[in-house]
């Protein structure tokens, strides 16, 4: 890593940024095969990389874990991941970050051909990655099994479903740390009931009591993921989550070999206030826990941040996707640990049955109740 500090007095602050996440030691020979001098692409299975000709697998050279910045330090954008190229979809609009030496032909989220390059910089540089951990013959087997278990998908598309068009996808994120502390006040409601006669009969009538809260609340976020490219729809994300970011090692870009990775369409100071966002949810929720309430009327919450860190992480997530009467479904697995979301073509038949079901069922429930109620 180049010495920033010995150039403060050349160099501008955005040379010294440029500086900060550069990478002056990645060379395409270390994606050679040192035995042959073949391609070699990231083996998830071995966390080595393979060569494509001699299968020999040889250890990536990795300084351990990926460092936390100072939130301080977080760009707006970046102009130095020199080494990759902004691919873009005329189909989706999907974009894609790939190698200078590699071309998408499809597109890895619709499936299409059109692919064209564009001008725009792939931003910053990530500190870290979680690299892909189960490879696309699982990711094929999961997905089947997946879609085979699905309750009102089509019979028909049970008996033939086929996994396709797989592919490997680094999704950017950022991770935020913080240590919060909390002052708060507020209003909240207690409801008890109480009974009367009336008209020979006892009627229960509900009534709340409000009492005045206030206090502090810590709390401490470590590794909250926010999504920063909208490429992969974030309920998909929650769905397929955890990524270990916390445990993500040093970005090597020889773990993109037989990947591409999706650039980020939200600025990391736009992924902050999400995160915050996030944040004043949990610490209101923490703050509501302390109290027995059936009622918020109000709860006032001024929150102060501390020891504040970001990383920007690649996390691994496959996109595929069933095809079915010329419909395509796509689903999601996390490239750690086989977790899979999305969508599967459904069958209306046993939908109206289950709606006819439930119907059949609230009409019984009530002719029950009218019935106890007329001979009670």
């Amino acid at each position: 890593m180049a010495d920033i500090k010995s150039e403060n007095t050349k160099l501008t602050q955005e040379q010294k940024d440029e500086l900060l996440y550069s990478d002056d030691k990645i060379d395409v020979t270390t994606f050679k095969c040192p035995n042959c001098g073949g391609e070699a692409v990231f083996d998830p299975s071995k966390q080595k990389m393979r060569c494509l000709y001699c299968d020999s697998l040889f250890e990536i050279q990795n300084e351990g874990k990926a460092e936390e910045r100072d939130l301080g330090e977080l760009l707006e954008q970046g102009t130095v991941w020199s080494d990759a190229e902004v691919y873009q979809c005329e189909s989706c609009g999907a974009k894609e970050i790939l190698e200078k030496q590699e071309v998408s032909m499809k597109c890895p989220f619709c499936g299409t051909s059109n692919i064209i390059k564009t001008d725009e910089l792939p931003g910053l540089k990530p500190q870290g990655i979680t690299p892909f951990k189960i490879t696309s013959e699982q990711v094929e087997t999961i997905a089947v099994k997946w879609a085979k278990k699905k309750l009102y998908a089509p019979r028909s598309f049970k008996k033939s479903v086929k996994a396709e068009n797989i592919n490997g996808i680094y999704n950017p994120v950022f991770t935020f740390d913080a240590s919060t502390r909390s002052s708060y006040n507020g209003k909240l409601g207690k409801n008890y009931t109480t009974t009367r006669y009336v008209n020979g009969k006892m009627v229960a009538e509900t009534h709340t009591r409000y009492f005045m809260v206030s206090g502090v609340q810590d709390c401490v976020f470590d590794d909250l993921l926010v999504q920063a490219s909208y490429n992969v729809p974030i309920t998909r994300i929650r769905e397929i989550e955890p990524f270990p970011t916390n445990k993500a090692v040093e970005y090597r870009t020889e773990y993109l070999r037989g990947y591409s990775a999706s650039t980020y369409s939200k600025s990391g100071k736009e992924c902050w206030s999400e995160c915050k966002s996030v944040m004043s949810n949990a610490i209101e929720r923490q703050i509501l826990k302390k109290y027995d309430y059936d009622i918020k009327v109000y709860l006032n919450v001024d929150t102060k941040y501390f020891n504040q860190h970001y990383k920007y992480v690649l996390v691994p997530v496959y996109v595929g996707h069933y095809k079915y009467k010329q419909k395509l479904y796509n689903f999601y697995v996390n490239g750690h640990n086989g977790r899979i979301a999305g969508k599967t073509p459904v069958s209306a038949v046993k939908v109206s049955l289950t709606v006819l079901f439930i119907l059949l069922l609230i009409g019984g429930f009530i002719f029950l109740a009218i019935y106890f109620d007329l001979f009670s």
